[in-house]
């Protein structure tokens, strides 16, 4: 971010008024609540009644039990010295989350700020496992020479952020920022063997840095910005080992008593940049940005220097020596050069160059003649965008635009090309768009687009499987996309307003031979929004939402046990309803209330038709036909209402009931029961003692597919100046 978030530098204002109005603007209450806001301190407990593993995955408060509720926004301003202290805390009872920040600033002159921020992501399934070693890098699964006991398991993440900044004025208009971030992440995250099926965990543990120095320049005319920008991310896990327990030996890499699985490893950006704007005239105004940044990967690779079975290539680097240079170009014109007419206008070069150099990285170590090479990927894409807007009679405007984006993509030239491949991929867009304020209280707009997407011929892939030519890739695919949108603002009366939207889009993909792929596409999204005052005291707030998404994908099947080959055509959908009510007034001056009631649901559909080629049937022995509707459903009902004890002092009591159902199937058999990981003999080239191991893993992943839980909070708030 280049943005430091020092709320009070716009303070500038209340100090223009103070001087041009003397001691008058004390006595004005909104030049007073800037000059002198609040501060505040918020003590409570609130409990949960039973666990949220859906709902909690990022709020801290996944399991039942109480938590504590600790706020505070403390503002303080030394009048002669116009200084402002600033501190402000957030959910620091909270061991999942929270956040604490100072802020130090002298107006007009220098400023400097410290945070804290502490984030989870808990993974909302439970795991019984008996893999050891979790939370560290080396893994252990049981074997019949030795298993172990399950155990439920719950995984997850943490982020804690530090970050330190300031800025301070060097002359008028001249002006230095400063923002540095340390970030920890730590825990650990579901993983699997990549060499077989069984479950298994990666240990998180790494920091980033970024640093950030602008210098700014504004006037009249000239806005001007320019700095530095590195980022660095340091990964102390750069390898899990996984074994077998009591197994030892092995010669095949595929499936080895120890398996190792490289983690991200860790790499470097460093970026200058220069942008700005500068006003030719009161109508006319140009902006532009620069940047140039380098990012680089030269750590050694972690499983270089394994032996056996898991030894490198004989003629594999010990580094990527990964690098990538990307350069941004970007020039905007904004004109009003008739009182009726209005032109933007942008140019935008991207190019991002990736000098990683082409080696071998698996290979035959007898010939010494690699068959397996990294990709270096280079694209340069060159955008531009016109659009004009001329108000007509009869309070309508018409806006016309186009927008084109050409990317030219460098072809892989060593190596086996696993999908087709396109060097070139364009996209022509253009908008015509009315606008009418139809009344006072009533504006309306409806807008068309229509874009093309095509590029050059296809790079054929190697693969040796009849279809492996005949994939249409969706995301450089020739698509004909057509979009409406269409939105009404209206003010019936007064104490009244009402939004609506529509937006609907279909997407065609021409098969131009190939006949596997997406065929065709749209999407509907239905809003309207609300809210109506009874009253000075009494307002209702309502929205809903309908959006369904639709696609046609073609694809083969190659057969199975007792199932032929066929061609699937599968017809995917996907529909959200979503709806909210809101209510809130005062009972009397001491008393105020609040009531919302939320619901969700979405639907996603698989349906599809075989076509089959051979002799079997539609579906391997053993299982049943096409996979059921995912369904999901959350209803949250909300209470609150706060008691005003007096000028200084509150009590806040809150009430929120959520219902959760799903019947996701994800981590099920076909037969309904909870999925499990493998279980039984495989065969281990060259282990010992046997070369048939007994492997007992059975991990099993389970969600509760309904979760009733209740939240009831009070707390005690205490304001003062």
């Amino acid at each position: 971010m280049r943005t430091l978030k020092c709320s009070f530098r716009l303070a500038g204002l209340p100090a223009a008024l103070m001087m041009g109005f003397g001691p008058a603007f004390a006595e004005d209450p909104d030049v007073a609540g800037l000059t002198k806001p609040d501060s505040s301190i918020s003590v409570g407990i609130g409990n949960w009644s039973g666990d949220r593993h859906q709902q909690g995955i990022y709020d801290g408060m996944r399991d039942s039990g109480a938590y504590g509720l600790f706020d505070a926004d403390i503002n303080k301003r030394d009048d002669s010295t116009g200084t402002w202290l600033k501190l402000r805390a957030t959910d620091l009872g909270l061991d999942g989350a929270r956040e604490i920040r100072g802020d130090y600033i002298r107006q007009g002159d220098f400023g400097g700020f410290i945070e804290y921020n502490r984030s989870t992501r808990d993974n909302p399934y439970t795991f019984n496992t008996g893999l050891q070693g979790i939370g560290s890098s080396n893994l252990t699964v049981g074997t019949g020479l030795g298993s172990f006991a399950k155990r439920e398991v719950e995984l997850g993440t943490t982020r804690e952020l530090t970050r330190l900044g300031g800025f301070k004025s060097l002359a008028p208009g001249l002006e230095l920022k400063l923002d540095f971030k340390n970030e920890e992440k730590t825990g650990t995250r579901q993983s699997g063997w990549g060499s077989a099926a069984l479950f298994s965990v990666e240990p998180i543990d790494s920091t980033t840095r970024q640093l950030e120095a602008v210098l700014q320049y504004t006037d009249a005319k000239l806005q001007l910005s320019g700095g530095y920008y590195g980022s660095w991310y340091d990964n102390h896990e750069n390898l899990v080992l996984e074994r077998l327990n009591g197994v030892t030996g092995g010669t095949s890499a595929s499936f080895n008593s120890v398996t190792p699985m490289s983690q991200p490893l860790s790499n470097q950006a460093h970026q200058a940049f220069v942008d700005g704007g500068y006003a030719f005239t009161p109508t006319t105004r140009g902006t532009f940005k620069l940047a140039y940044t380098r990012a680089t990967q030269d750590e050694n690779l972690p499983s270089y220097g394994l032996t056996g079975a898991n030894a490198p290539f004989v003629n594999a680097p010990s580094s990527l020596n990964g690098r990538i240079d990307t350069t941004l170009v970007q020039l905007g014109l904004s004109s009003r050069p008739m009182p009726k007419l209005s032109i933007t206008g942008s140019l935008r070069y991207y190019d991002v160059n990736d000098k990683t150099p082409v080696r071998g990285f698996v290979g035959n170590n007898t010939t010494g003649v690699a068959t397996v090479y990294n990709t270096p990927h280079s694209y340069t894409t060159t955008s531009g965008k016109l659009e004009a807007t001329y108000r007509l009679p009869l309070n309508f405007s018409l806006t016309g635009g186009l927008e084109y984006s050409d990317q030219d993509r460098s072809s892989p030239n060593l190596g086996t090309v696993y999908v087709p491949y396109r060097t070139n991929v364009s996209e022509t867009t253009y908008k015509v768009q009315m606008k009418r304020s139809l009344a006072d209280n009533l504006n309306g707009s409806l807008a068309f687009l229509h874009s093309e997407r095509d590029g050059s011929s296809y790079q054929a892939a190697n693969g040796t499987n009849p279809w492996s030519n005949q994939i249409n890739p969706m995301h450089i695919a020739d698509r004909s996309r057509d979009k409406w949108r269409m939105a009404f603002d209206w003010e019936p009366v007064e104490s009244m307003s009402l939004q609506f939207r529509v937006d609907s889009a279909r997407d065609k993909y021409p098969q131009d031979g190939r006949p596997y792929g997406l065929r065709d596409g749209s999407s509907e999204v239905y809003a309207v929004d609300g809210s109506y005052a009874f009253s000075e005291d009494w307002v209702l707030s309502a929205w809903y939402s309908y959006d369904v998404t639709e696609a046609r994908d073609v694809s083969y099947r190659a057969s199975g046990t007792g199932a032929a080959n066929a061609v699937k055509d599968t017809r995917l959908k996907d529909v959200g309803d979503s709806f909210g009510l809101n209510l809130r007034g005062k009972l009397n001056p001491k008393v105020e209330v609040g009531a919302g009631f939320d619901w969700f649901r979405n639907t996603s559909s698989y349906p599809q038709e075989l076509i089959l080629s051979g002799s079997g049937a539609n579906y391997v022995t053993g299982t049943t036909g096409p996979v059921a509707d995912v369904k999901n459903k959350l209803l949250r009902l909300k209470l609150d209402g706060k008691y005003i004890v007096d000028k200084s002092s509150e009590v806040r009591f809150d009430l929120i009931h959520e219902r959760w159902k799903s019947n996701d199937w994800t981590w099920n058999f076909a037969n309904g029961s909870p999925f499990a990981y493998y279980s039984g003999n495989i065969t281990c080239t060259g282990c010992s003692p046997s070369a048939n191991v007994n492997v007992q893993d059975g991990t099993t992943v389970t969600a509760d597919q309904t979760q009733n839980n209740t939240f009831v909070g009070v707390r005690y708030i205490y304001r003062f100046q």
